[in-house]
């Protein structure tokens, strides 16, 4: 504001200069008003178009934080698999010993029938009430014999479920710590080609990171930032020569990597934009300077234009205060956001 106010104090100075000025202005005005006048139909289908690409980048944010959810869960299920197998085995091994304990319990069970089977043998020879005293002896050791038995086979039983159940989960958990390895591959490869993109581009745009450009990685994509006075005059949806330069170059990285989507994002800060044509306001201004840095990239004729998305913010994303010049300006910018196609994750998620 404190540049428009000294620009206009100048023209006031100066009669010949504000008549050229307003000329300039005045034929700007006329060729922006006929490039951008569009169909109140059309309008409505951009923006409807910009509400299907905001609600696509939030479902890819929300798919994201979705992946890292499941991986925490899925780390935490096989830690409690873990848990479950190991109390297993120690019940196993719990009950392999009452087996061996029953079994030899048996086998003494077994000689000591054996023995009063001798014993029975040689008193049928003796007194009646001798050999009904073995005989009742004998039904004991019988009845106890068979108890032993029973426990043995119930033992043996639930040692074998045991087993197949352990074998059950110990493939299940192989299968999920395989499924999960492949997806923390995935996921590194991601990483990797996202690191290597950041590289690529900081290279590519190294003569203009001193200008108002940076580039940095969040969550899991490529931020290419270009503040507002490397792009575009002050409330223009025109981008300058030297933001065009910077387009172009990034353009030639974005034609050697045909697997990276790009979401073109225009923000501004919370001063209100004074209506000149078709803009109204500052969602306007930067949905259009989406949509003209768009038309800059597509001039290089290796990109398809299904990889490109515009996206206006309006006021609404600062990274600033805009209670000072400093933070207003950083808050006007406009982000190149780079993201690796996710088509094998999706397929194993699947």
């Amino acid at each position: 504001m404190q540049k428009t106010t000294l620009y206009l104090s100048k023209l006031q100075s100066t009669k010949t200069m504000n008549r050229v000025k307003l000329y300039l202005i005045l034929a700007s005005i006329l060729m922006l008003a006929g490039v951008s006048c569009v169909p109140l139909q059309k309008y409505r289908s951009t923006e409807s178009e910009l509400q299907q690409a905001n609600q696509q980048l939030n479902r890819l944010k929300g798919e994201n934080e979705q992946l890292k959810v499941e991986n925490a869960e899925m780390k935490m299920q096989i830690q409690r698999y873990e848990k479950r197998i190991d109390g297993m085995i120690k019940d196993s091994l719990q009950r392999i010993g009452e087996w061996q304990r029953l079994s030899h319990a048996y086998d003494s069970l077994y000689a000591e029938h054996s023995s009063l089977q001798d014993s029975y043998e040689l008193l049928l020879k003796g007194s009646q009430k001798e050999s009904t005293k073995l005989m009742r002896q004998l039904q004991d050791a019988q009845e106890e014999l068979k108890k032993k038995e029973a426990s043995l086979a119930a033992l043996e039983k639930s040692l074998n479920e045991k087993k197949l159940n352990l074998d059950r989960l110990t493939a299940e958990l192989n299968k999920r710590d395989a499924r999960l390895k492949e997806l923390e591959s995935i996921l590194f490869k991601k990483d990797s080609v996202v690191r290597a993109l950041r590289n690529v581009v900081s290279e590519a745009l190294l003569g203009f990171e001193g200008e108002g450009l940076s580039v940095n990685i969040r969550n899991g994509k490529v931020y290419v930032s270009l503040e507002e006075n490397l792009l575009f005059p002050s409330g223009s949806t025109v981008v300058n020569p030297r933001g065009k330069e910077a387009l172009k170059k990034l353009a030639q990285v974005l034609e050697r990597n045909p697997d990276i989507n790009i979401t073109i994002e225009g923000h501004t800060d919370n001063v209100p934009y004074k209506s000149k044509g078709e803009i109204k306001d500052n969602w306007d201004l930067s949905v259009m300077r989406a949509t003209a840095i768009i038309r800059i990239i597509l001039e290089n004729k290796g990109i398809d234009p299904k990889r490109l998305t515009a996206a206006g913010k309006g006021e609404f994303s600062p990274i600033a205060s805009n209670k000072t010049a400093e933070g207003r300006a950083k808050n006007r910018r406009t982000e190149i956001i780079l993201t690796p196609k996710l088509d094998e994750l999706f397929k194993i998620l699947e």
